[in-house]
């Protein structure tokens, strides 16, 4: 590309609609800060910052590549048993006993089954018709799956009945947050790997099945993960609450987050603006004129999509570790895909500043539409009970629900009149 037909930084347009955005915002906040209290106010930025970190990988796959995500909850699940793991103490009771021994012998059996699989179901190779190897393989794998799992469930049980679970590694939180993107990543991969070369809609159908399954896996796994009975507290990174206080252990965990999305920010900006991000983008734009100009699609695709699954698996070891609890339980498609999306449809995909926009504000108003609908609730049954004798029944339940009416009125409104975000990709233009 010509370098003089490149967009100078003296022709952009100056930024005012940014500024009024983040301005209101900030008067927002300052707003929660005054009326909650600055221990409210703090968990809730904490908070936000965690959801940007999801936001701004699902801005890639989706903004920067056009790839619908909807099984965010997944990777944020993954992530929060990665931090958990890596960050509670070790179960001493645990390795002291044979346990240790016995499902590091299952875990290699299922290494070797697995291997024994891909191997027989490339016997193709050896001159086999092709139904005769399909036979064989489903045949070995289901034999192979019936005797590991017998094997496995015989160490679990065994967990469970004398030492509860395994417990962790007790090793530093910020080494779970990183193998929590890193297993979320290879989990994304591994959908990639499969799912990418498909329709898009085939995408979402997978992803939507495998935050599912590894959902009801970490809950059924109680030799794991102590299943329904959670695990909890979880340390920081940071001096806790009982050692500095709420508000400064939470305005440090926030510094913390903070430091996180500028590296984060920053990186995506670079890769946003270099040859490989307008390839990227070429790709989401026209597929087939990428193909034509020798690109490889699938791989780019497959690169990108597992970039945006780190970041959510970043985002959940971060966000679970701040919870201070690992419940699998707790892991729902309204709190951990849904909102994730309208946090990005809000902001703009695409638009890294628009994403975090959207994140922070759709955050607040998820909070505190609760408190502001529960005040309102209060208002008119007050006033309706000194006119008309009105006696409404319990009112924060209905007061809870009021957040995805609110949500949903959000996302409809954004949807008519700014669908393409508050704060949209700008694409550059050249003569």
């Amino acid at each position: 590309m010509n370098p003089s037909t490149q967009q100078t930084p003296s022709q952009r347009p100056f930024p005012r609609r940014e500024i009024l955005l983040f301005g209101g915002l900030a008067l927002v906040v300052l707003a929660v800060f005054a009326s909650m209290g600055p221990a409210y106010a703090t968990r809730m930025m904490v908070e936000a910052a965690c959801y940007a970190i999801l936001a701004l990988g699902l801005t890639i796959q989706w903004g920067y590549a056009g790839q619908f995500n909807a099984g965010i909850m997944g990777f944020v699940a993954l992530g929060g048993f990665s931090a958990t793991f890596f960050s509670i103490p070790v179960n001493h009771a645990f390795w002291a006993s044979d346990l240790p021994g016995r499902l590091g012998w299952v875990l290699l059996a299922i290494v070797a089954a697995v291997a024994l699989v891909l191997a027989v179901s490339r016997i193709d190779r050896l001159g086999v018709p092709r139904w005769l190897r399909t036979l064989i393989t489903v045949i070995v794998a289901l034999i192979a799956y019936l005797v590991v799992i017998s094997w496995l469930r015989s160490v679990t049980g065994d967990i469970e009945s004398q030492v509860e679970f395994i417990g962790g590694l007790g090793l530093p939180v910020w080494l779970g947050w990183i193998v929590g993107g890193v297993l979320a990543g290879g989990i994304g991969y591994v959908i990639g790997h499969i799912c990418l070369g498909l329709r898009s809609d085939y995408l979402v159908i997978a992803t939507l099945g495998i935050a599912e399954i590894i959902k009801a896996f970490l809950k059924n796994s109680d030799w794991l993960t102590r299943g329904t009975a959670t695990i909890s507290p979880l340390p920081w990174p940071v001096p806790d609450p009982g050692e500095v206080g709420f508000v400064t252990a939470r305005a440090l965990y926030f510094c913390v987050t903070a430091v996180l999305i500028a590296v984060i920010f920053f990186l995506l900006h670079r890769a946003y603006h270099a040859p490989w991000g307008r390839m990227i983008r070429a790709i989401r734009d026209n597929e087939v004129s990428a193909a034509a100009m020798g690109k490889s699609i699938n791989r780019r695709r497959q690169e990108i999509f597992v970039f945006g699954c780190i970041l959510m698996g970043l985002g959940g070891a971060v966000l679970t570790s701040f919870t201070g609890i690992f419940d699998p339980q707790g892991y729902l498609p309204l709190n951990h895909t849904f909102l994730v999306l309208v946090m990005v449809i809000l902001g703009g995909p695409g638009n890294n500043l628009g994403t975090l926009f959207g994140a922070v504000l759709v955050y607040v108003i998820w909070i505190m539409s609760g408190p502001l609908a529960l005040a309102l609730m209060h208002l008119v049954t007050a006033l309706g009970g000194d006119w008309f004798g009105w006696q409404p029944g319990n009112l924060d339940s209905r007061a809870l629900q009021a957040r995805v009416f609110v949500i949903g009125l959000l996302i409809l409104l954004v949807l008519r009149f700014a669908p393409r975000g508050m704060i949209p990709e700008r694409v550059a233009q050249h003569d």
